[in-house]
């Protein structure tokens, strides 16, 4: 399991106040808790993590701007990318291994070639800043969710769209706040999707 967090750093005489840090990942064992290893590579908040479907790499999202892909086991850095220009919140890697999707502090979001950067497409179809992403199990298409500006939602905050196109937009109104979280169900049947204080579970669309 690898997770995002405030670690307290020890007092010392010269920094008796120390402030938690944000800016690192921790691998730690699922059954016992043990820690693994520690990423710090980041130079800002880390806000969004993910696995490689094969479980050997961790993409890491940070209000640094960039998406850091590195080996789960040694830290060892295999890629950045500095595709963004406003922090990242969310991020999430395809089931197939083909792409990385990852977005942020701006209304667009960026599907990429984990290895190389390379950018397969930018998606501009929402108005707000997008914090939440997820990919359908075959890895053709994503559904986006996003945040409200100055306390106004945008008309469509809730959206499913070819992964490598941007084509056949589908829209999801039930959502009433901004989109915090997303997940598309295992058989491909099913999305869910939080937001404020609710959480909902609605049919995903047919693929075009």
């Amino acid at each position: 399991i690898a997770t995002a967090i405030e670690v307290s750093p020890v007092p010392s005489a010269s920094n008796p106040n120390p402030q938690p840090s944000t800016e690192i990942v921790q691998v730690w064992e699922a059954a016992t808790g043990k820690l693994l290893l520690t990423y710090s590579g980041h130079t800002g908040r880390v806000n969004a993590l993910s696995w490689s479907p094969d479980s050997q790499e961790i993409a890491s999202a940070s209000a640094d701007k960039t998406v850091q892909v590195w080996n789960a086991t040694t830290g060892a850095l295999v890629f950045t990318y500095r595709g963004h220009t406003m922090p990242i919140l969310a991020i999430a890697w395809s089931p197939t291994g083909r792409a990385i999707a990852s977005a942020g502090s701006e209304p667009e979001v960026q599907v990429w070639e984990p290895t190389t950067g390379h950018v397969f497409l930018h998606y501009q179809g929402h108005a707000g800043n997008v914090g939440a992403l997820a990919w359908s199990p075959d890895g053709n298409r994503l559904v986006s969710g996003s945040q409200s500006a100055g306390g106004i939602l945008e008309d469509h905050p809730i959206q499913v769209w070819d992964a490598f196109t941007g084509r056949h937009p589908f829209y999801y109104t039930g959502q009433s706040d901004s989109v915090t979280a997303l997940a598309w169900s295992p058989d491909g049947k099913e999305i869910a999707s939080a937001g404020g204080e609710t959480a909902q579970i609605w049919q995903a669309p047919a693929e075009s």
